[in-house]
């Protein structure tokens, strides 16, 4: 039997220290330790499925929190089933000590396990739809109070209609314009869309 690890953050800048601690603290070999800087969207995650390749039955692997093995509540329950009942590998979750396969194999402790595990992935799940709840209505909000919200809009310089002309006349290359106005070229079509709408306006 070995014991392994599993450490998961979000992205390269979330810390993974307190689960890196939690791990050492159980005398887990850092060879052991899988991890991976990725959503837990899916397990599609290359530390992840390296870990699969080396369990085999009577295995246990730690993780420090359910959130930890994914986010998807159906996700989690099918991976959870799949690890201990189809590969016999044990699953312990340090900050929940009810979840630990190896104790209570009886069917009593396997009901109270799947009970405890469904609650645990319910109560995730739901809580990242409030999240995302919260967030479009603060998104929403602001807009109502005229707060923009993403990446600021680029604004051309106070000369881009005479660059512009210069441009259209074959004056200036475009390579040449998008330098004068210090613009991508996305940028440089949206703001050149915008201002031909608006000379037309002008005109009306």
């Amino acid at each position: 039997m070995a014991t392994y690890g599993y450490v998961r953050v979000s992205t390269t800048e979330q810390n993974s220290d307190r689960q890196l601690i939690a791990m050492h603290g159980l005398s887990i070999s850092a060879d052991n330790i899988y991890t991976d800087k990725l959503s837990g969207k899916d397990f599609k995650r290359p530390a992840y499925k390296a870990l699969l390749e080396k369990l085999e039955s009577g295995d246990l692997v730690y993780i420090l929190s359910i959130d930890r093995l994914g986010r998807n509540y159906e996700a989690i329950q099918n991976e959870w089933r799949v690890l201990t009942k189809d590969r016999g590998v044990d699953i312990a979750v340090i900050d929940m000590p009810m979840l630990d396969t190896r104790l209570n194999k009886d069917l009593i402790g396997t009901f109270i396990a799947d009970l405890v595990l469904q609650i645990l992935s319910f109560v995730s799940h739901s809580e990242r739809d409030n999240i995302r709840k919260r967030q479009a209505e603060g998104i929403a909000a602001a807009r109502i109070r005229g707060i923009s919200i993403g990446r600021p809009i680029k604004k051309p310089p106070e000369d881009f209609s005479v660059i512009v002309k210069q441009w259209e006349y074959g004056k200036i290359t475009f390579s040449e314009a998008l330098e004068q106005t210090g613009l991508k070229q996305a940028t440089f079509y949206n703001r050149l869309r915008e201002f031909r709408a608006a000379k037309e306006n002008n005109k009306l």
